[in-house]
């Protein structure tokens, strides 16, 4: 009796916290599906209930800055920009993991150290830097920066992962006449998946959030991401709060599915570097 009072406990504590989470979620989605007459006076109520999907097409379809255009932009961008830093610091960690060569540390350290540095700071080289290399306000310019700004966080995490990897079966291949790089992508990539999977859900969801980088370095309406559409959505003199609900939600969903999508491989990556075995 004691194990089960504590696990209903738990689930009413767990459920609890869940639903305390998911309140502000709620209020955001009555705003997008019910005109603004109905929850001016609080959306938890419900003497009028007339639920629409006009503010989702019109978020998509706005005639200055569509949504939709904006979610096509951020794919482009979203996707080579995880795909790139995945392939190069999954075989930079391992490099890390498996070889010694000198200031190995140092270099390490160096790595950890450029996780802590903020947007902010480097901003102002990297638009100098764009300027001159002819990237700016181009996809290649911000897939590029977002590629190398999300390295040292993936060789930190793919680093520890592969620590924790058998060395047996990297030997028995290394007897058998296997490359390094053969064993790297024949062996050891196929054990890591869950932590590339959670490296990319991580990097992907961070890019596709991404406002700060894409405000400063895109400024053509047509090559805007969907955080850009959804903010210049506002307009200035007067603040739909139906339309910016309903483009809210069409940015956050396609994190969420990611996430729903791969939640039992996300988790094995994120447990499985801090335990043994």
């Amino acid at each position: 009796m004691k194990i089960r009072k504590s696990t209903i406990i738990v689930h009413v504590i767990a459920w609890s916290i869940a639903l305390f989470w998911v309140l502000p979620f709620l209020g955001v989605f009555m705003a997008a599906i019910r005109p603004f007459k109905e929850i001016v006076y609080g959306w938890w109520r419900f003497e009028e209930f007339n639920p629409s999907l006009n503010f989702f097409a019109a978020a998509l379809n706005n005639p200055s800055y569509p949504m939709s255009r904006g979610i096509i932009n951020s794919f482009l961008i979203a996707v080579p920009s995880t795909i790139i830093p995945l392939l190069v610091a999954s075989l930079t960690a391992y490099g890390f993991t498996r070889f010694s060569f000198p200031l190995k540390d140092y270099l390490f350290i160096a790595i950890v150290f450029l996780m802590s540095v903020p947007q902010q700071m480097m901003v102002i080289p990297l638009f100098s830097i764009m300027k001159d290399l002819g990237l700016l306000n181009t996809h290649l310019g911000l897939i590029l920066i977002h590629s190398s700004w999300g390295l040292a966080w993936i060789i930190f995490f793919m680093k520890n992962y592969f620590s924790i990897l058998p060395v047996d079966v990297e030997e028995a291949a290394m007897v058998d006449g296997a490359s390094y790089f053969k064993i790297f992508y024949k062996i050891v990539l196929p054990m890591a998946v869950p932590a590339l999977i959670s490296a990319a859900v991580l990097q992907f969801t961070w890019v596709w959030n991404d406002f700060f980088f894409a405000l400063m370095f895109l400024y053509d309406p047509h090559k805007m991401v969907a955080t850009q559409c959804l903010s210049n959505m506002k307009g200035e003199l007067h603040f739909d709060w139906q339309l910016l609900s309903a483009g809210s939600i069409i940015v956050m969903i396609v994190p969420v599915l990611i996430y729903a999508l791969l939640q039992k491989y996300y988790i094995r990556g994120m447990i499985g570097w801090v335990r043994k075995g």
